[in-house]
């Protein structure tokens, strides 16, 4: 294999990648160890800041990776067959894309890598919500030992009803951390088909058409679903009503998922118990007069039934394994393989 961040000291191979977007080189040289037995690889490295040097480096690149290309490197990415957003989201890339599609065929890959951290995630912030662990953290900050029940009681998760949300790679591994309580599941997923391999425990399987139902039928709400045209504000005040008194809501998925109105009136007059919320809805909040800064619009902030997270669910970053989908698609297209991991359908959104 052949590595080069020069143009001018590459030779011909013939599958040319290329990064777009800055990475670290431990994760370099990561995949480049990963890819070393392909002797029709090279692999090719964004280090200069000019538009010309990337210009160069993508000319004839089969496949580019990163996270915001513009209209101009697809344009002149003019051999590019595969595009691969290491992150999950794609809502950004979607218009781009259909339109480059109008002119010929480039495949854009959704990647999954964090979904292992962002699952250890929404069940670590279901089991602080339920265990009101925050509390009692600043109570014995504050010196109060043992305040007791009476203060902040734990909510049991033993006998719950979990509902799963889109099926996707994030909560099918919730679900299977999950498995171990003596809960029951209910799964709610558009494409049923699309399920090959078998569920950890037996689950109450439900339609989009029958939201109604599951919401009805679940305590605990995983919101892990792609923002698209249909799930945008699927999830209202009046589907907080029917999750119920007793409901909780964990959302690691796309703030704009659950109507933020809905929520937070949902949450200050008790219509359900809780929410931890990892996804937000303002990612360019301006500061307050005392520098604070809020990515959202209504005071989520002083309410005691929620906890509140920075949109952190992928750390840790640096983890190396992430990057093990993106290398394992560079390895399919160069045996000549088409059948790629997680590509997007542009009609679907996802």
């Amino acid at each position: 294999m052949k590595i080069s961040t020069n143009l001018e000291d590459r030779q011909d191979k013939h599958i040319k990648v290329c990064f777009i977007s800055n990475i670290p080189d431990s994760v370099k040289g990561y995949i480049l160890d990963n890819l070393k037995s392909f002797e029709n690889i090279t692999v090719l490295f964004s280090t200069k800041a000019s538009q010309r040097s990337l210009s160069d480096l993508i000319k004839d690149a089969d496949i580019l990776i990163g996270w915001r290309p513009s209209e101009k490197i697809l344009s002149e990415a003019s051999k590019m067959k595969l595009f691969i957003n290491p992150g999950a989201g794609i809502q950004h890339l979607l218009e781009l894309f259909r339109k480059e599609n109008e002119k010929r065929k480039v495949l854009l890959i959704n990647g999954h890598g964090n979904s292992y951290f962002v699952a250890q995630h929404a069940v670590a912030l279901l089991l602080t919500l339920m265990n009101k662990t925050i509390p009692h953290h600043q109570w014995m900050q504050q010196g109060n030992w043992r305040t007791g029940d009476n203060d902040a009681i734990s909510i049991p998760l033993r006998f719950k009803k979990v509902g799963f949300l889109g099926y996707g790679a994030i909560n099918q591994k919730i679900h299977r951390f999950l498995q171990g309580f003596d809960i029951e599941f209910a799964i709610l997923r558009k494409h049923w088909n699309k399920q090959t391999s078998s569920l950890p425990t037996e689950a109450t399987k439900f339609e989009f058409s029958q939201l109604a139902e599951f919401l009805k039928f679940i305590d605990i709400l995983f919101v892990a679903v792609p923002l698209t045209s249909l799930t945008k504000a699927l999830i209202k005040k009046k589907e907080l009503e029917l999750l119920g008194k007793n409901g909780l809501v964990i959302n690691v998925a796309r703030g704009d998922i659950i109507d933020e109105k809905g929520l937070y009136d949902s949450l200050k007059e008790n219509i359900i118990t809780g929410a931890a919320i990892d996804v937000w809805y303002d990612y360019t909040p301006k500061s307050d007069n005392e520098g604070r800064k809020y990515p959202f619009h209504l005071p989520f902030h002083k309410l005691e039934n929620i906890i509140l997270s920075p949109h952190r669910g992928y750390s840790p970053f640096s983890d190396l394994l992430r990057w093990d989908e993106v290398i394992e698609n560079i390895k399919r297209m160069a045996v000549g393989r088409t059948d790629f991991i997680n590509i997007v359908n542009l009609d679907e959104e996802y």
